[in-house]
């Protein structure tokens, strides 16, 4: 019995001895994890501190884990990209297509362009007026609106949009036939008519200027001219559009066909609504007059050809919008100067006025002047070129 009775006060005194052991350790471990928390990342940890040093040893492993973790992923992981310079990250061919597109694009042109849609063409024009042509891509940042990510996505977008639009899906390359020709014209027409006009006028108009371009199969110049216009200037009076455009088209000279530029403006852009209105308004009285003065046995002769598919003949697209062809049509001056076989032919009496009426330094460039031409020169070309395919 008094064995027994050392052995049971032996035992009670190694557990009251374990007790304030593990009382020892709990305070411990609160103590050394408080301080944990003053000096590094809270951790918001719903823990239970129970009488074991293996625990609170596993809780203090685990939260300084957790922390590294957590430190890693605030990392800024794009300051690298971010730190690099636009131009950089393109060619030099790249860099020049996107600011000859930035640098020449009128405010339309640019709105075009999905990614520079409602103020950011704007703000792009008045960066123009005030500093110059874009020397680098990197002068974007200085626009408003314009951040390093937004100016990159632009970029991308100009040098290929198709890219952007279609994602994955790849478009076999197609022959252009005939029928995909007379798509690009409406209303339409007969392949059998078009093919068998003589002579057609290109009608390109803007906001100032209504262009066109007689112009026969042979692509021979037989009258090239534009008349300036003031029906822009205060409000939109009709009586003041009809005086103006009926004025023009008896200037007119007759032709088997008369092609209207159809115009890329998206209608859905507010702020280029008054533009939107002008052209339809123009397009749909010289409609109206020239089938009223030309037309003949109830046979349409009025047409309209869209401005990208001349842009794409010529190459003149990047991206969505399209670029100047004063350039080209200078060339095309020159060639029938100095070559026997010209791919246009123009009087002779009339190419030194045409020549130096585009030398001109002008505060508005004569760009329907030039797009009128070139949208004949199309016309017959891809009517001419769907036939032998």
């Amino acid at each position: 019995m008094g064995n027994r009775g050392s052995t049971k006060g032996a035992e009670k005194e190694e557990e009251a001895r374990q007790c304030n052991t593990d009382s020892q350790a709990e305070n411990m471990s609160l103590t050394a994890f408080r301080s944990m928390f003053q000096t590094g990342r809270r951790c918001f940890l719903q823990v239970s501190f129970s009488s074991s040093r293996l625990q609170f040893l596993y809780l203090l492993r685990h939260c300084k884990k957790l922390a590294s973790v957590t430190q890693q992923q605030c990392a800024p992981v794009n300051m690298k990209e971010a730190q690099q310079k636009i131009d950089d990250l393109y060619s030099t061919e790249q860099r020049s297509a996107v600011l000859q597109l930035l640098n020449s694009a009128s405010a339309e042109e640019l709105a075009a362009v999905k990614s520079m849609r409602g103020r950011k063409s704007v703000n792009i024009i008045e960066y123009r007026n005030k500093h110059g042509p874009f020397q680098d891509l990197q002068s974007l940042l200085a626009v408003p609106l314009f951040q390093h990510k937004t100016a990159v996505n632009l970029c991308n977008f100009i040098l290929n949009p198709v890219a952007k639009e279609e994602g994955n899906k790849q478009k076999k390359p197609s022959v252009v036939s005939a029928a995909n020709t007379v798509k690009y014209i409406t209303p339409e027409i007969e392949r059998d008519r078009l093919e068998s006009a003589n002579s057609i006028v290109s009608i390109v108009f803007g906001t100032r200027k209504i262009a066109w371009a007689h112009v026969n199969r042979h692509l021979a110049v037989q009258d090239w001219q534009q008349e300036e216009c003031t029906f822009t200037k205060g409000t939109y009076v009709p009586e003041v559009y009809l005086e103006e455009i009926s004025s023009v088209v008896t200037k007119i000279p007759e032709a088997d066909f008369y092609v209207l530029e159809k115009s890329g403006l998206s209608a859905l852009n507010a702020s280029l609504f008054p533009v939107i209105l002008h052209l339809r308004t123009v397009e749909a009285m010289l409609y109206v007059l020239l089938d009223k003065t030309f037309a003949h046995n109830s046979q349409c002769k009025i047409v309209r050809m869209s401005r990208s598919t001349v842009g794409k003949h010529f190459q003149l697209m990047l991206g969505y919008s399209r670029t100047s062809g004063i350039d080209l049509v200078k060339q095309l001056l020159l060639d029938s100067t100095t070559q026997a076989e010209p791919r246009v032919s123009f009087p002779k009496e009339q190419v030194v006025n045409y020549r130096n009426l585009l030398s001109q330094n002008k505060q508005r460039r004569d760009e329907e002047l030039c797009d009128s031409l070139l949208q004949a020169i199309a016309f017959y070309e891809l009517l001419m070129l769907n036939h032998t395919t």
